[in-house]
C-alpha cells in the first residue's frame, strides 16, 4: 500500500515521501498516529502544492542537525557507575545513561533511542558511541566510564580496541596518560 509520510519515519523516509508499506501497518499504526496518509490522487495533488514548504522545513531540519552534530562531535561525557577491582562494571552502561549524562554535563537533550551502543559497555575506560541525529547525520561521542582516577592500575587488562578508541577521542592512548 502506498502512503505519504507526514513526518520522519526512521529507516523509511521523511516528510512528503511516498513509500510502500504493508496495509496492516498503515491502517493500524501509521494512519491512527498521524504519521502518514493514503497516497490517493487527491492527497498526491495536495502534496505537490506543499512541496516547497516541505523543502524549506527539510533544509532547516538538516541545518539544525548539522549544527547539533558539530556541537556533539568529539565531546566526552563521564558516566559515573560502580566499578569493581578488575575494572568491570556492575551491569552495563545504557543509552539512557549516556543521554542523561549529555543533558546533565552539556545541556544537550538527545532521545535515548538515537544513541547507538554497538556492543555493551561493561568495562571502565573510554568508549566510542554513535548518536543518530537525523536521517544520515551522525555524531561520535566519547563515553568515559568512571572517573579517570577510578580506573584500575596497569594497562595490561585494557583490550587493544579500547586503547585505539581512547587514542581516537583524545589524541593519546590510555597508557600515555598514566
Amino acid at each position: 500500500m502506498k502512503v505519504i509520510l507526514l513526518g520522519e519515519l526512521r529507516g523509511k523516509g521523511g516528510e512528503g515521501d511516498i513509500i510502500d508499506v504493508a496495509q496492516g501497518y498503515a491502517e493500524n499504526y501509521l494512519f491512527p498516529n498521524g504519521i502518514a496518509q493514503p497516497a490517493t490522487p487527491g492527497n498526491i495533488k495536495q502534496l505537490e502544492q506543499r512541496r516547497n514548504n516541505i523543502a524549506i522545513r527539510e533544509a532547516k531540519r538538516i541545518a539544525d542537525a548539522e549544527a547539533l552534530r558539530d556541537q556533539l562531535d568529539g565531546k566526552v561525557v563521564v558516566v559515573d557507575v560502580k566499578i569493581g577491582d578488575e575494572g568491570q562494571l556492575f551491569g552495563s552502561v545504557t543509552n539512557a545513561m549516556v543521554g542523561d549524562a549529555l543533558k546533565e554535563q552539556y545541556g544537550i537533550e538527545i532521545d535515548r533511542k538515537r544513541i547507538e551502543i554497538n556492543k555493551p559497555i561493561k568495562t571502565a575506560g573510554l568508549h566510542e558511541v554513535v548518536v543518530g541525529i537525523y536521517r544520515t547525520i551522525f555524531a561520535t561521542i566519547g563515553v568515559q566510564v568512571g572517573a579517570p582516577e577510578d580506573l584500575p592500575e596497569g594497562d595490561e587488562d585494557v583490550p587493544a580496541d579500547e586503547e585505539i578508541v581512547a587514542e581516537d577521542a583524545s589524541g593519546a592512548t590510555e597508557s600515555e596518560e598514566a
